[in-house]
Order: C-alpha cells, then sequence, then structure tokens
C-alpha cells in the first residue's frame, strides 16, 4: 500500500452514512483541496443513498484510488431485528448460555418491576450442544463427537432453516481446534451457510460475552455481505478500481474483503471517523485535550481524546448484549436534528425516537408531522429555509412552524418561539448528562477540555453545551456536517488480535512465564503483521503495538499498559499502578494479574493536510450577509443577529455574539457573551466574551 495518493488515480473518496444523509468528501492529493456533498439515507436500499452522495460529487472513479466507507448497517440490523436466520453449535448441557446471559436488568430499567426482555436474537430451537468438552486449563476431556455435530447441524439447517450458525464451545480460547474442525465440517456439508467462529473473532475468556460476540457477528453478516457486495457492484459499474475500505469501531479501517469475512469490528463504526479526525485535529491545532461532540440526524456522540489520543476499550454493549470488541469510548444519546420533542404527561420530551430519513423532520415537506430539533431550530431562526443544504433543498418553515405551535405550544400554553426553545433546553439537558458520564463521573474537569462540535447540529447546540459546562472553547471544523467523512481520510489501517492469559505478574512464589508471555506476544504481532499484509500493507511499514491487559487479583475491571519485549514485570507493574491511580485515585497492595494480551497492527496511511487560510485585518465586515432575527439564549430573547458567510471569513477575523455563521450545510450559533475568533486554519474557535 502507497503512503501517498498516486499520480495515476489522485483522489481520495470518503463516505459516511448517517441516520437522514449521507455524507461524501472528495480529497484531491495534487491540491490538496476537498469538496463535500450530501444525499438523503435509503434505509431499505442504503447502497444507493452512497451511490447518490458519489454522483452527487461528479468525481470521475477511474481517478479514484481510495474509497473508504463508514456504515451503521450492522447495528440497525440488530436495532431493527433485520438480521439473518441465526443457530448456536456450542457444548451439550450448555446451549443456554447465550439465552440466559447474565440475568441482569438493564441500568435503565432497575427499578422497573414489569421489565421484560426484548425478544432475543436467536430462538431457542435454534440452538444445540454437541458432546465434547475442555477443562479450564485447555485440556481435551471429551473429544468431538462429529456424529453429534453431523445431527446438531442437519437439525439446524434442514428442519429449522438457519442460514447462519454461530459455533463457541466453552474454553475454547485456550485450544481453539475443536472449534476449527467443526466449522470445516459445517462448511463441507452446507457451503451455503455462513459460519462464525468464535475463536476467529475474540480469543478471549468469558463464554457468555464471547458467545455473544460470536452471534451478533452471525447474525449481520449476511445482509452486511450483500450490502457491500452491491455498493462495490455499483461502484465498480461507475468505474472505480481502487481500494475499498470500511471503518472499524476501535478506529482505523480495514479492507471491504475482511469486513465481509467478519463484520463485527465495523458495527459500531457510524462516529468513528469523527474520533480519527478529532485526533488529528487535537494534533495540528495544539490540544491535548479535546471533547468530540457529533450530532447528526438521529444521535448524539461523545467521545474523550485525553493526552492527544482517544480513549479505546475493548468491551461494547449493543442492545445489551455485549461485544468484545475494541471500541471507542463513545457516550451515545438519541438525540439528534431529527428527534422527535412530545409533550408526555404534561411534560416536554424530545428523542429518542426520530423521524430520521423517511419522512424526516416536518420542514423537510416529505410527510413529517411530529416537530423535531430541525423544526425547533427553523421556527427560533437559526436555520436559513432557503439556504438549507447550500439552496438545494427549501425548507417548509411554515409547516414546522405550525407543528410546534399545535404539539407543543398550544399544549404547554407557551409563545412558539418560547416552546421551541424549550426544545433546545430538554435536548440540551440531556447532552450533559452524555457528557458528564465520560468527564465529570471519571475524574475529567469538563472545562479542562476544548469541545469539538461537528455533524449537522454540533455547531447549533455546542455553545450552548459550553455555557452550559463553563467549557472554555469550542472549535468548529470546515464543513462540520462531513468532518466523520474528512476524518476517514486520515484513518489507519488497523487490525486487533488477543489471547486470554491468566496469570499474576508479581507473586515471587508463582512468577509468570515471562519466554512463554513474549513468545505468545510474538505469535500475535506476526498474525497481526499477516493480516496487514493480507489487506495491501507492506510488511516492513506494518507498526505493532504490545499490550497488556492487567488487573489487582480480585478485581473485575482491566487496565491497558503499553509494553516492549523483553518484558521488566517491575516496569509493567509501576505503570498499571499509576494508571490506576489516575484512574481510581489509589493503588493498591494486591498483586497484579494478567488477564489478556494484546497486539494492534496498524498501516499507515497519509493525512489530508490543514492549510492556513489568508489572514485577514480582523474585520469580517468582508463576510457579513445581513441580519437575522433569531432567539437569543444568553438573554432568553429575541434578537438580531448578524449573519457571516463562512467561505468569506479569513483568519484573525474576530467578532461577538448574537451571530450566525452560516456555511450551507451547517450552522454554527453564536449567543450574546460569546465570542468568535478564526484562527488561522479557517476553524471557528467560540470563546466567553470575558476571555478576550
Amino acid at each position: 500500500m502507497t503512503p501517498e495518493t498516486g499520480p495515476e488515480r489522485p483522489y481520495r473518496l470518503a463516505v459516511d452514512i448517517g441516520g437522514t444523509f449521507v455524507d461524501a468528501m472528495e480529497l484531491d492529493g495534487r491540491a490538496g483541496t476537498v469538496r463535500f456533498r450530501k444525499a438523503s439515507t435509503t434505509p431499505t436500499q442504503p447502497w444507493l443513498g452512497v451511490l447518490a452522495a458519489v454522483e452527487a460529487l461528479g468525481t470521475d472513479l477511474a481517478q479514484v484510488e481510495l474509497f473508504i466507507h463508514g456504515t451503521t448497517l450492522g447495528l440497525n440490523a440488530v436495532l431493527e431485528r433485520r438480521g439473518g436466520t441465526t443457530g448456536i453449535i456450542t457444548n451439550a448441557g450448555l446451549r443456554d448460555i447465550f439465552l440466559i446471559g447474565r440475568g441482569n436488568v438493564p441500568d435503565d430499567r432497575m427499578y422497573d418491576f414489569q421489565y421484560q426482555r426484548p425478544p432475543g436474537l436467536v430462538q431457542r430451537r435454534h440452538t444445540a450442544g454437541v458432546r465434547g468438552r475442555l477443562d479450564h486449563r485447555g485440556r481435551n476431556v471429551e473429544p468431538l463427537d462429529e456424529d453429534d455435530l453431523r445431527a446438531a447441524a442437519r437439525r439446524l439447517v434442514e428442519d429449522e432453516g438457519v442460514g447462519s450458525i454461530a459455533i463457541c464451545f466453552v474454553h475454547s480460547y485456550l485450544d481453539p481446534s475443536s472449534e476449527q474442525r467443526a466449522a470445516e465440517l459445517l462448511q463441507e456439508w452446507y457451503p451455503q451457510v455462513t459460519v462464525s467462529v468464535s475463536t476467529d473473532i475474540a480469543r478471549e475468556y468469558r463464554e457468555y460475552e464471547r458467545t455473544s460476540t460470536t452471534v451478533l457477528e452471525a447474525y449481520i453478516r449476511p445482509i452486511f455481505e450483500h450490502y457491500v457486495e452491491e455498493l462495490e457492484r455499483g461502484l465498480a459499474a461507475r468505474g472505480f478500481a481502487g481500494r475499498f475500505l470500511i471503518m472499524r469501531s476501535g478506529g482505523g479501517s480495514m479492507t471491504s474483503a475482511a469486513a465481509r469475512r467478519s463484520p463485527t469490528p465495523t458495527v459500531l463504526s457510524g462516529p468513528a471517523g469523527g474520533i480519527v479526525g478529532g485526533a488529528y485535529v487535537a494534533e495540528a491545532l495544539g490540544r491535548r485535550n479535546v471533547l468530540t461532540f457529533d450530532i447528526g440526524g438521529t444521535s448524539l456522540d461523545a467521545c474523550v481524546i485525553e493526552d492527544g489520543a482517544a480513549v479505546v476499550t475493548h468491551e461494547a454493549e449493543l442492545e445489551h448484549y455485549p461485544l468484545l470488541i475494541p471500541t471507542y469510548d463513545i457516550r451515545t444519546i438519541g438525540a439528534g436534528g431529527g428527534s422527535i420533542a412530545t409533550i408526555e404527561r404534561g411534560l416536554l420530551k424530545v428523542g429518542p425516537r426520530s423521524a430520521g430519513a423517511e419522512p424526516g423532520p416536518v420542514c423537510y415537506g416529505r410527510g413529517g408531522t411530529e416537530p423535531t430539533v430541525t423544526d425547533a431550530s427553523v421556527v427560533l431562526g437559526y436555520v436559513d429555509p432557503g439556504s438549507f443544504l447550500a439552496g438545494a433543498m427549501r425548507l417548509h418553515d411554515e409547516a414546522a412552524r405550525d407543528a410546534v405551535c399545535s404539539r407543543l405550544a398550544e399544549p404547554l400554553a407557551l409563545p412558539v418561539e418560547q416552546a421551541a426553545a424549550g426544545v433546545l433546553d430538554v435536548m440540551l439537558a440531556r447532552t450533559v448528562g452524555a457528557v458528564r458520564q465520560i468527564t465529570v463521573e471519571r475524574g475529567r474537569d469538563p472545562r479542562a477540555f476544548s469541545l469539538l462540535a461537528f455533524g449537522g447540529a454540533g455547531p447549533l447546540i455546542a455553545p450552548l453545551l459550553a455555557r452550559e459546562m463553563g467549557v472554555g472553547e469550542v472549535i468548529v471544523p470546515f464543513a462540520p456536517s462531513g468532518f466523520s467523512a474528512w476524518g476517514m481520510l486520515s484513518a489507519d489501517v488497523v487490525t486487533d488480535h488477543s489471547r486470554t492469559r491468566m496469570e499474576t505478574l508479581d507473586d515471587p512464589d508463582r512468577p509468570a512465564d515471562l519466554d512463554g508471555l513474549a513468545a505468545e506476544l510474538g505469535e500475535l504481532a506476526a498474525a497481526g503483521r499477516a493480516a496487514l499484509v493480507d489487506q495491501g500493507v507492506d510488511g516492513d511499514a506494518a507498526g505493532l503495538e504490545m499490550q497488556l491487559e492487567l488487573r489487582y487479583v480480585g478485581q473485575e475491571h482491566a487496565l491497558t499498559v503499553p509494553v516492549e519485549l523483553p518484558i521488566d514485570p517491575k516496569a509493567v507493574a509501576a505503570e498499571f499502578h499509576a494508571q490506576h491511580r489516575s484512574r481510581y485515585g489509589h493503588a493498591m497492595d494486591n498483586r497484579v494479574q494478567i488477564l489478556t494480551s494484546r497486539v494492534r497492527g496498524t498501516g499507515r496511511t497519509a493525512r489530508p493536510e490543514l492549510r492556513a487560510v489568508p489572514a485577514g485585518d480582523g474585520d469580517p465586515a468582508q463576510a457579513f450577509v445581513r441580519h437575522r432575527a433569531a432567539f437569543d439564549f444568553g438573554t432568553r430573547a429575541q434578537a438580531e443577529f448578524a449573519v457571516y458567510d463562512r467561505a468569506l471569513l479569513e483568519a484573525g477575523d474576530t467578532f461577538a455574539g448574537p451571530a450566525l455563521v452560516d456555511e450551507g450545510t451547517s450552522t454554527t450559533v453564536v449567543h450574546s457573551g460569546q465570542l468568535v475568533t478564526v484562527e488561522e486554519h479557517g476553524y471557528l474557535l467560540v470563546t466567553p466574551e470575558e476571555a478576550r
């Protein structure tokens, strides 16, 4: 894989699917310039929306060297229960592992005594146990009974019509040979059936979590494969012959071929592009601590970038199902531009229901009748109905006003502007809660962070959030509604490999087998390098990062510590103690236990350059368009807002709120008491006016 765009194919394309719109970004490798277009999401045939966004750019696909894509297809398949008919093959006597789970009640339903679990992804008649067993040390207590396996497979496939099978045997992370043999036989007997093997996905302990991860992969894989095949076919028909990458949930990307084989790492990749871009912007602007703040059509995603790196965890949750995959530590709530505002028991509620792309907010004129955050923003004067999407889509502002009036203002006995402002107040309260979860509740002071606002509604809400939480700076990049797509352009090719290894690091009576640990890390590193080479990365250019997941003996949760060979156990333990003290405020005298060894392989890609914009004299007069009446949260009243064309702002320009900065696909709303400064790359910095 060449590190830079070749002269014969100078373009890169990045496409991000949201709940309402598809964002497409073109990077011209020769000029270093980017272009951005949007198209409506097409939920029933999602590849059509992607192709429409690409066609809107008008790029000659024969000249495109790289196409990189972020998708929520797997996530939506689980949320909407649209996956394939899935079965489970496990050990005899353990067929209910996935159905029983941990037996816990979700935190948000803890006090709901009438709570009932939602329908499962797998029906009990689609589970089967076969004879064969390893013990907790990986010793073969009973060999796999292949006749039993054949009978179970025949019942699932021929009698029950199962099209995807998840294989997960107890303790197989210690020796995956039985799982591999079962998969080999299943593919021989039923080549049309999709088979997912737990140790191919996560060779880690905890049978329920590993089974859940494997089931989710088996469930989404058929529709994911179909989607990627349709998209590849559509791109090829339009002349594309370059590399096709798909974003991963924990940062980086993977080839479309690798994603088809194992789509699980992509299932939470929707917000990942924005976080990759956020880390790059934080480095380029010299901000060590940044909160990414992404509000799209259906959801709000927030993530911490601390000391220049986003926080990555190795376990996620989807619809209360655990996933053993690397993923960014993101807090997501159902609050976006399309979130529906309703009155319930006399109280105003916003989200989590969304109008989505079909029918969309009332102002889109596509049949929506329930007011949304976007409709409230139109009523408040923040969104110009005539210039929405750079004039490509005229908004029905009167219809939006009527909906807010009849559905919200009249039941609450409020003026329509106050009701619309209440929609943003409720959304802001939910937003503060999400941000507090990843800052205050983890010992971080949000006032020490800059807030990077993107997504279509991010710059509209972020200045309000900054006022509420005392955040000193909001950063608004160019084309914020397409920032996630832009971030994908700087995504590396990444692969992760892990293996559970339970032994005490610093016990003098039972010292850790450091030679065996080093050999295991070497095996994982070799697997990582091979996976990168298989995805087109030059083996000599592959970067490998080794880590150990550690915990105190007796603890449940672990911390990840980077290591190098040869391993110095005292240095590793000291780093773990330091991390524990930083995260939890204390260290302990307990022994340190090795839980999992991990290796992340990375193939670097060239980053799009942040170029300086022309410097001005500090007066933004050349960008001033007009004044427009809008609602000022600084005074809680209507005010005259100065409207600026962002494309005409120059580095060094400074102006105070109330002001609106319009760039066609997004509007930055600056309230009284706030100041805007245009920094050298053209990014907007919104700060409290007294900070001047």
